[in-house]
């Protein structure tokens, strides 16, 4: 398989995204760093829209509609979480997603940015770009490190 199916593919699972994918792209198949990050950036992305419109299909059009412990369990759940979180994140809203996927540390990234979006109610035309704003910045930051310790 061709090298930029393999990042483009594995920068598209939760655990990897561009925060691994570049940095393996670089050193071990030693891409040029335009195309590590194209093609991270690229996987990174194709997830956050089925995301959204996958989450909200599954949680809000079926589970909670048809069955009552999703109800209750997904309505319980959400109210908590908007209830303890929403004051910071309507003061920071746009910013909040953005650093949130922007930030090269384990739990931050497109998938919980996307999934952060859904549950405070971010459609998806505003998130997306959002999202791929924070992408953007920490393909970035991590090419930018990872072409500076490799060249220490």
């Amino acid at each position: 398989m061709p090298q930029e199916i393999v990042i483009l593919l594995t920068s598209m699972l939760p655990i990897t995204e561009l925060r691994a994918t570049i940095p393996f792209a670089l050193t071990v198949y030693g891409m040029v760093p335009w195309s590590a990050f194209l093609f991270s950036i690229l996987g990174n992305l194709i997830p956050v829209v089925f995301i959204i419109l996958g989450l909200d299909l599954l949680i809000n059009k079926f589970l909670i509609r048809k069955i009552y412990i999703f109800n209750r369990f997904f309505s319980w759940l959400f109210e908590r979480t908007r209830k303890r979180h929403s004051q910071k994140f309507e003061r920071w809203r746009d910013l909040a997603l953005v650093i949130l996927v922007a930030i090269p540390l384990p739990f931050t990234g497109a998938w919980t940015g996307a999934l952060a979006a859904f549950v405070f109610g971010v459609p998806i035309k505003k998130a997306f770009p959002l999202i791929a704003l924070g992408v953007l910045i920490a393909g970035v930051i991590v090419t930018t490190i990872t072409l500076g310790i490799t060249n220490l």
